[in-house]
């Protein structure tokens, strides 16, 4: 008696227009007991492009809804770490220059520190690292682009130059790799080429060398 009166739901509701998904919602009823039941009345074709462009609204209501949710909850966690993290100390804010150019500063040269970088706000923070915590003079710090064959020197040059506010004058001839930028582009990671920026001190680069390897060796000598 029951499985009639849900026959009789599921007819009902497909004369409204409904398609399976929306009546198994209804009544609890498989795709399968569905299509049985429902084979002799197929829904017209205008209906269907109908339930298809409200199906796609609704997906497309569903990405905006989670992009939105996805959008605050990183405004959260930034607005959240930007209290946890600042003001940095002058100890604090050392530190952070050191585990930078750990990580992609130049180990080579005894005499040069240098980080390279297609990241401007990273080779940004080294500059002002160099500045702030190393002393060093604005004036001394030197550039180089890494640019390709099919790259305007001129505009990239301007660009980093404005960017990291380090007049052009300071820019030493760029190096131009025999390569298209449209080739390896990917996502726009190499976009205005890569930076180099460099000070010349062999003693503040030696300072900064035995720091490093004064990090390496304590968490070297720790038991995981």
């Amino acid at each position: 008696m029951a499985r009639a009166k849900d026959r009789e739901k599921a007819l009902s509701l497909r004369k409204q227009g409904m398609s399976y998904s929306q009546i198994k919602k209804i009544i609890g009823v498989g795709k399968g007991t569905l299509s049985n039941w429902l084979r002799d009345h197929p829904l017209s074709k205008e209906r269907i492009r109908e339930l298809v462009y409200c199906n796609e609204q609704r997906i497309e209501r569903c990405r905006e809804t989670k992009r939105k949710k996805k959008e605050q909850r990183l405004l959260n966690y930034y607005n959240e770490e930007k209290k946890n993290i600042f003001p940095l100390t002058k100890r604090e804010f050392y530190l952070a220059g050191l585990v930078l150019y750990w990580g992609e500063g130049t180990k080579r040269h005894l005499a040069t520190l240098a980080v390279t970088n297609t990241d401007p706000a990273v080779i940004k923070f080294f500059i002002i690292w160099t500045i702030k915590a190393l002393k060093f003079p604005k004036e001394k710090i030197k550039m180089r682009l890494h640019l390709y064959t099919d790259m305007d020197i001129k505009k990239e040059t301007l660009y980093w130059s404005k960017t990291l506010n380090i007049p052009p004058k300071q820019f030493t001839k760029p190096y131009i790799k025999q390569s298209s930028s449209e080739r390896i582009n990917y996502k726009g990671r190499f976009g205005h080429g890569t930076c180099v920026a460099q000070i010349g001190n062999a003693r503040t680069t030696e300072k900064i060398l035995m720091a490093l390897k004064a990090i390496a060796d304590k968490y070297n000598e720790e038991r995981l």
